[in-house]
């Protein structure tokens, strides 16, 4: 039986009274002000649908298969243009993601376009086609911080990712790490098979000379919904934060925990380097590779969560006037009406919403905290 550390470091250095306080002033400023004036930080674009891996958590359900509405490399400069004339993009960062994006045959061509504006931008990739060629073409196109997926040592990341390409995926991070990025970070999904290879993983990317490395916990979403068998137990949660917790600032390699759930007073802070707010249409919107404006990729492609399309709308009065289902307090219903933490969570990450059942799919109440 695993069990926590008897002593958790205190690496926010602040008392659970400040951390309360600050939670306060975090909900005010959402509820009166950010809901009613959001503030575009992130727009992500998802370039392509088509991966050369075929994930088993995948939200996009993204893999090899043609597209039939995907925006043409001219729509996406004209967007591009678009968001250029109507916001002030030393304020926006470019998150660009797939499928595998560098699957485009003009994924170069869009992005030093998307230089030339004066954008700047980051990459979600798995790494495969990221030869010393292409890492040198990403730094010449202003390419400024990226993530590859690396989840697990090589048995289990080909389990997870169904393809053989653990060596290549390595490969793509060194070459990287060759050229002067900002930021080259290693993205780990954590679920039931690839838990305890956590120390081990730490060794291996440590040595390479990775710096940031950000574990996610597998969610209740896209393909993971059909493999409960991955979805991690209370235990094996507390064991990857506790983890992350002991190994954040270690050893040269920070240890981060992604952006979902609110984690209660103990852990908020301790983990990652903000308190949680789900960002999905307040400071994050996504266009999907059909050219539909939504919050969050990590979302459900429901009807009713598109706020518009490229091809018939203008970004700027979709931005202004729609997302108006992530800037209320709807989700203040069942499980949610009468928790004291609804304050500071607000009904949670909005992805792991079930949108049929108006509840949350997954709550650290009772997990984390009481």
């Amino acid at each position: 039986m695993w069990k926590k550390h008897a002593e958790k470091p205190n690496h926010s250095g602040l008392s659970p009274r400040i951390k309360k306080a600050h939670l306060n002033q975090l909900a005010a400023y959402r509820d009166h002000q950010l809901r009613k004036n959001p503030q575009l930080r992130l727009l992500f674009i998802e370039m392509t649908e088509l991966c050369n891996e075929h994930c088993r958590h995948c939200g996009s359900q993204c893999g090899d298969y043609v597209e039939e509405e995907r925006l043409s490399g001219e729509e996406i400069k004209a967007f591009l243009r678009q968001v250029k004339a109507d916001f002030d993009i030393s304020k926006i960062q470019l998150c660009i993601t797939g499928g595998e994006p560098l699957l485009r045959p003009d994924f170069f061509e869009i992005m030093a376009y998307a230089r030339e504006l004066g954008f700047q931008w980051g990459l979600t990739s798995n790494g495969t086609l990221i030869t010393e060629e292409v890492a040198a073409r990403l730094y010449e196109t202003g390419m400024k911080t990226v993530s590859i997926s690396v989840d697990g040592l090589k048995e289990s990341h080909e389990w997870f990712r169904q393809a053989p390409r653990y060596a290549e995926t390595i490969q793509g991070v060194k070459n990287l790490l060759a050229q002067p990025f900002q930021h080259v970070q290693i993205t780990t999904v954590i679920h039931g098979r690839n838990i305890d290879e956590m120390e081990e993983m730490y060794r291996v990317f440590t040595d390479l000379g990775v710096r940031s490395w950000r574990l996610v916990n597998i969610e209740p979403m896209g393909r993971a919904k059909e493999q409960p068998d991955l979805l991690l137990s209370q235990a094996q949660m507390l064991q990857v934060l506790d983890f992350i917790r002991e190994k954040r600032f270690a050893g040269p390699m920070e240890v981060i925990y992604g952006c979902s759930h609110y984690l209660g007073i103990d852990y908020e802070r301790e983990i990652r380097n903000w308190y949680f707010i789900c960002n999905a249409g307040v400071y994050t919107a996504s266009m999907t590779a059909g050219g539909d404006f939504v919050s969050c990729l990590d979302l459900p492609r429901r009807p009713e969560l598109v706020e518009g399309n490229v091809r018939r709308d203008r970004f700027k009065d979709v931005w202004e006037k729609k997302y108006q289902i992530f800037r209320t307090d709807f989700r203040k219903q069942g499980k949610c009406a009468d928790c004291k933490h609804y304050r500071f969570c607000a009904g949670d990450s909005f992805h792991s919403w079930d949108f049929d059942k108006n509840e949350p799919m997954m709550c650290l109440r009772g997990v984390l905290f009481s």
